[in-house]
């Protein structure tokens, strides 16, 4: 039950004294607040007495008065120690899982959803942070508070009144290890729940457009339903076993009262309590009540923090795919690119994606990559990111292993533009500067100038300034690929890879692009794959790809000369584009 505590050792380490002092402070409260209830006692005891004077009920209520005050004022300091170590954790624990999440590869982001991921970015993580608030409270407060009134109850009133009235404890351990067990499994399955319907959303949300082109909002709907009303039956399953718990110590606590009463009545008739023990043992009995209810409510933290925590950690430990070397090699600048006899497969593929490549790419040069839809054109660009680990054979870097690289120095090489354009829900200029954070109006203007986009930008509501919305929804699909294309140019890589980034512009606008490129990236490495022909005729090497094989190369005056699919498809293109003209 309390292993979500030793994993979370790390930060009560770190936090010792903020913990030191909070655990403390806390029991002093405790212990300063057995005080009344003999206070009061005694008072009692002195009226039934007749010893009682208003010199001495003066100071009762002062000195009651003073520890009240004293309660109040240090209770303030262990909630801020406590539950700001709460808030602390959750704010490192989310830093730490975002920067996983950064750190990972594609292929980690295959095999998860993005709803679950959030829901442990959230939900999961809300819950482990209420452990080291709220949870080290009820721990304190369900042992040493329940230990310290104990002794109190046994060393100032009497032990034999004490013993009877907890006869009923040993039952709320036994009834609280049952019900968190169960506890821990089913709030398991009320996150995971909890995730899949996050996904759901997402998906509806992110594909609104095809929903409603399919006329598929009531089909959505039913699917919404059904994954909410799986998330409702596995929380009500939950809230089936939390509704035992107070039940459960309410009972206990009564019986307590009743035996409490019942042999402290006894005692009194036999002159071997007094009136006062016997309501000051009542009052010790209902201070009793929270660390009894304390201890329901931290099997239930517990249970559900750790398996909250479970699944964070469970994230948490998965290792990227792809790693930086141990000891990476010096690489000042990327030369010469090469692959030699390289095959390489992606992890959920039963064929080779690529095979027998063998490809030397100069610096300075450029090279186009052209075949049909599937035969690997993205494959072998992306190889450069490094994203997934290598196949057989060798892809070198300045005759370096690629693997060898560090990650950030090869990333800090190149800029990539993907098929699908990812742009935030931020500005058009704050995307443009994504690719370099501190780039004046100048260099922006003259990066948008590259991509073509510097006319559109005057249709626009607040130019520069124009929220484009999430995913860019509120540019169109060549808006889109241009603005990408800018915050690629901006960055002036050393690499520049283009991945079919032309596909949804006009043949003028693409000429204009490509004229651009030509002209400003002079001793710097361009690679450009695309379905068009006339977007790669200037590169200084083309391959052309058939299921993951190079199966024509050269320049595109030699690949015109020797036939083959190569001129078929360009002759094609040409005649299409003289028609459309």
């Amino acid at each position: 039950m309390f292993s979500v505590l030793q994993n979370l050792g790390w930060f009560f380490r770190r936090e010792k004294k903020r913990y030191t002092i909070g655990l403390v402070v806390l029991i002093l409260v405790g212990v300063v607040e057995l005080a009344p209830p003999k206070l009061i006692g005694n008072a009692i005891d002195s009226i039934v007495a007749g010893t009682i004077t208003w010199g001495s009920l003066t100071t009762y209520i002062l000195l009651i008065i003073a520890l009240l005050a004293l309660i109040y004022f240090v209770t303030y300091i262990w909630m801020h120690s406590l539950f700001g170590g709460s808030n602390l954790v959750e704010r490192l624990l989310r830093t730490r899982f975002m920067n996983h999440l950064l750190g990972m590869t594609p292929p980690f982001f295959e095999r998860n959803r993005t709803g679950d991921l959030m829901a442990r970015a959230t939900n999961d993580l809300r819950s482990v942070a209420t452990t080291v608030g709220f949870g080290m409270l009820t721990l304190t407060d369900s042992t040493a508070y329940l230990t310290v009134i104990f002794v109190a109850m046994s060393t100032l009133i009497s032990w034999k009144l004490t013993l009877a009235a907890v006869i009923p404890l040993p039952f709320i351990a036994i009834a609280m290890k049952i019900y968190g067990k169960i506890i821990h499994e089913r709030y398991t399955e009320a996150q995971d729940a909890f995730g899949d319907m996050n996904d759901q959303v997402l998906e509806s949300v992110a594909g609104i457009r095809v929903i409603r082109a399919y006329v598929q909002e009531r089909n959505d709907e039913k699917r919404f339903e059904a994954i909410t009303n799986d998330v409702y039956r596995k929380n009500l399953a939950v809230a089936k076993v939390d509704a035992f718990f107070e039940p459960t110590i309410r009972f206990c606590v009564g019986l307590s009262y009743a035996i409490g009463l019942t042999y402290g009545i006894y005692l009194v008739f036999h002159n071997e309590l007094t009136l006062g023990d016997l309501v000051s043992f009542n009052m010790y009995l209902g201070m009793m009540i929270w660390p009894m209810f304390a201890i329901g409510e931290l099997i239930n933290i517990m249970q559900r923090g750790g398996a909250s925590l479970d699944r964070v950690n469970e994230t948490l430990n998965v290792r990227p795919d792809v790693a930086d070397p141990a000891e990476p090699a010096d690489v000042r600048q990327p030369d010469t690119i090469e692959f030699k006899d390289f095959t390489f497969r992606y992890p959920t593929s039963t064929v080779n994606n690529l095979e027998h490549i063998h490809l030397r790419i100069p610096r300075g040069a450029t090279l186009g990559v052209v075949g049909r839809t599937g035969s690997g054109k993205s494959t072998l660009l992306k190889q450069l990111l490094h994203e997934y680990p290598l196949g057989t054979g060798e892809l070198t870097i300045s005759d370096v292993p690629i693997d060898r690289i560090a990650l950030d120095r090869l990333h800090s090489w190149i800029g990539y533009v993907p098929q699908e354009q990812v742009l935030f829900s931020k500005t058009v200029r704050q995307n443009i500067q994504f690719g370099r954070p501190d780039a004046p109006d100048e260099i922006i203007m003259e990066a948008i100038r590259t991509a073509a986009f510097d006319q559109d930008l005057g249709t626009l509501s607040d130019g520069l300034d124009t929220l484009v919305g999430e995913k860019g929804v509120a540019l169109s699909g060549g808006q889109k690929q241009r603005v990408s294309l800018a915050r690629a140019f901006i960055a002036d890589p050393d690499i520049l890879i283009l991945d079919d980034a032309l596909s949804a512009v006009d043949a003028r606008t693409e000429a204009r692009i490509i004229e651009n490129i030509r002209n400003k990236r002079s001793g710097k490495t361009t690679l450009i794959s695309t379905h068009r022909l006339s977007a790669i005729e200037h590169a200084d090497w083309i391959v052309v790809l058939e299921k993951g094989r190079v199966i024509e190369e050269g320049t595109h005056e030699t690949l015109l000369q020797r036939g083959g699919w190569y001129r078929e498809q360009y002759e094609r293109q040409q005649v299409e584009s003289n028609l459309t003209d």
